[in-house]
């Protein structure tokens, strides 16, 4: 499963596709993925989560597939870097988080690292994307969104050092767009971001496809009061915030109908890990506690769901397996554009699957690792990993295998009998022909962790040289001079409309 792309970029094959599909109207499908920040199946009305309302995914899942076997990484940044370069955190190199603006001066690098959406762009798909980043500083990088092949971006940054601003995501948030950062005082930002979505899509046709990431800003904490509920209190938030973002996905939906652009749109929606911990939510008649940042299936085993009608077949329940990487190679495969040769890619397409072409994807296995805070070398002004090798999880359709640091297997899950993970089953003797096969899967691995692949940005007035970046940094705030960054395209705005 880990190999390397033999197909070169930029082929006469591929450049006479698309010269005829854009002389008579391209029907290759676009592509909206939309996910959520921490949030687990058991939020899902349509997973079997109770006590909460989820209309548009639940009506996505109904007219579309619902898979119940797919693997983010634990935490936020190694599901974001996973999901960009198709590439196990092993590989890439984000193996924690890193929350960028904040701390240091490591960054995504545009020049050593894969990209979704310049893959996209290279097949002639328009691209967008809108809601929450933290892998790049907007203010040392400003055009780097447009490097990695995102033509239009309204983001929120994540917070900046020295900037006090910057840490809002909700209320009167401070947002990034092609005329640089301010904050939006009396907005939400999450209607910033969907409705910037929406402007994008109104001003698409049936003539050229196009590819929207939606990293959505709900629903991490802090918690907070929204649109639809503003005088929410305590814990009763977060469930408000989970059901304003099923509105948000369901104002996508709406806008689809509207521009007659929904039966060539595939939606996949899911989250980018679990729910956060001390957030608990009964699914299925079993109390499910959030369990971000640990390799637990609340944690890692995320809600997926693809919908297009007349495209992805309607009303399937499915038990194929999926993990991140996956996602890279499969919008390639949908856009018929060519991976870059000179990058492996670790993920496997399930484009057939979704299309109803195959009863299952081609994986036998999954696999999710990483998070916790990352190390600051400041002799070397590098981020480090924490461990040699990390520990991960691996699975089948039924089994799971803990491994640690060491490479020892720790634990073995049978996940059919006990979803919950309450019992060890790996010294079952009947077990082990299940357990020898995951073990033989785990030696495929390189044998020492990959760090981020980047240039060191030069030292700014607000790097911090520590070797735990999750402390406090003690830093007071002081203002920002945002870019004023001209676009290279003449398109029809430069900042998020007000709501």
């Amino acid at each position: 499963m880990l190999k390397k792309s033999l197909t070169l970029p930029g082929s006469l094959v591929v450049i006479f596709f698309l010269s005829i599909a854009f002389a008579q109207g391209d029907e290759r499908p676009n592509i909206i993925f939309a996910m959520v920040d921490d949030l687990g199946k058991e939020w899902i009305e349509a997973y079997g989560g109770e006590d909460i309302a989820t209309p548009h995914i639940n009506e996505l899942a109904a007219t579309g597939m619902r898979f119940n076997n797919v693997y983010s990484m634990p935490q936020c940044t190694p599901t974001r870097a996973t999901l960009l370069t198709g590439q196990y955190p092993f590989r890439h190199g984000w193996v924690n988080h890193w929350d960028v603006p904040r701390w240091g001066r490591a960054h995504f690098d545009p020049e050593r690292n894969p990209s979704i959406a310049r893959v996209m762009k290279s097949a002639g798909y328009n691209t967008c994307i809108a809601g929450k980043w933290q892998i790049n500083d907007f203010r040392i990088q400003p055009d780097v969104l447009t490097k990695l092949g995102f033509e239009e971006f309204c983001m929120w940054t994540g917070f900046e050092a020295r900037v006090p601003a910057s840490g809002k995501r909700y209320w009167d948030p401070y947002i990034f767009t092609e005329s640089g950062s301010k904050t939006y005082t009396g907005e939400f930002g999450p209607d910033i971001c969907n409705q910037f979505i929406l402007d994008f899509l109104d001003s698409q046709s049936s003539e050229q496809p196009f590819f929207v990431y939606y990293p959505m800003i709900l629903t991490h904490g802090p918690l907070t009061t929204t649109p639809h509920k503003p005088k929410s209190e305590g814990k009763e938030r977060h469930q408000a915030m989970v059901e304003y973002m099923d509105l948000l996905v369901g104002n996508l939906i709406k806008k689809l109908d509207q521009k007659d652009l929904r039966k060539n749109t595939i939606v996949i929606w899911t989250t980018d890990n679990g729910t956060s911990g001390g957030i608990s939510n009964t699914m299925n008649g079993r109390l499910v506690k959030g369990a971000k940042g640990k390799t637990l299936e609340n944690g890692t085993c995320e809600p997926f769901v693809v919908n297009c009608p007349g495209l992805v077949p309607e009303g399937t329940d499915s038990d194929g397996l999926i993990d991140f990487t996956d996602l890279l190679p499969t919008f390639a495969g949908l856009a018929n554009a060519e991976l870059p040769a000179d990058h492996v890619f670790d993920g496997h397409s399930f484009a057939d699957h979704i299309l109803g072409k195959a009863d299952d994807t081609s994986r036998t296995w999954i696999l999710s690792m990483g998070g916790g805070a990352g190390t600051y070398d400041p002799e070397t002004k590098r981020i480090i990993n924490n461990h040699k090798y990390r520990d991960r999880v691996i699975r089948d359709g039924r089994y799971k295998l803990y491994i640690e640091t060491d490479r020892s297997s720790a634990k073995l899950v049978d996940l059919k009998n006990d979803p919950a993970e309450l019992k060890n089953v790996i010294n079952d003797a009947n077990l082990s022909a299940a357990l020898n096969k995951l073990e033989e899967i785990q030696k495929l691995f390189p044998g020492r962790d990959a760090s981020p692949r980047y240039q060191p940005l030069k030292e700014l007035p607000w790097d911090i040289e520590q070797k735990n970046p999750g402390r406090k940094s003690g830093l007071k705030g002081l203002p920002s001079n945002a870019p004023n960054q001209k676009s290279k395209r003449n398109r029809r705005r430069s900042q998020p409309k007000s709501m």
